[in-house]
């Protein structure tokens, strides 16, 4: 069951719908409950902070993409506004793209930034969700290497 747990979280770092990072950390959680295999509540520990952290950057990093890009206070309350949206909006893809539309829509009116500006602060909240997609993949297949590598000393010590 944990094994299952840290694939859904693997796949579940590129499907925004699903929580990914979480999900591979109950896998090791599980695993931390089989009284045959050695898991300090250290690495527990030091896993859950891990998945923490990643998992409020990745509500932030899209925001400071924006910023990145030039964008204003606007367009990263227009980003963050849109990737809440798009996350409970049940049409697939919209957490894509309701946080360029978010930082688009909000550069241009409430910052009366031009056209070329706004889309430029909205491509910056397209960059900086790829780049926390791409943390978060990170650490779920830290997860199931973790894992894997506990399963591993498990089986070596049963031969």
């Amino acid at each position: 069951m944990g094994f299952i747990c840290c694939i859904v979280g693997l796949i579940g770092s590129f499907l925004p719908v699903l929580p990914g990072l979480p999900i591979s950390w109950i896998g090791i959680l599980l695993l931390y409950f089989v009284p045959e295999v050695e898991v300090s509540s250290n690495l527990l520990w030091i896993t859950f902070g891990i998945t923490v952290v990643i998992f409020i950057l990745d509500y932030v990093i899209p925001m400071f993409g924006v910023k990145k890009y030039g964008g204003s206070k606007y367009g990263m309350y227009g980003a963050g506004i849109g990737l809440l949206v798009g996350i409970f909006t049940p049409i697939p893809l919209t957490v894509l793209v309701f946080p360029f539309l978010g930082a688009y829509i909000a550069e241009l009116y409430f910052s009366r930034k031009g056209s070329k500006q706004a889309l430029r602060a909205a491509f910056g909240s397209f960059i900086g969700f790829l780049a926390s997609t791409f943390i978060e993949f990170m650490g779920a297949l830290a997860f199931l290497i973790i894992f894997t590598y506990k399963l591993i000393q498990y089986r070596e010590l049963l031969l």
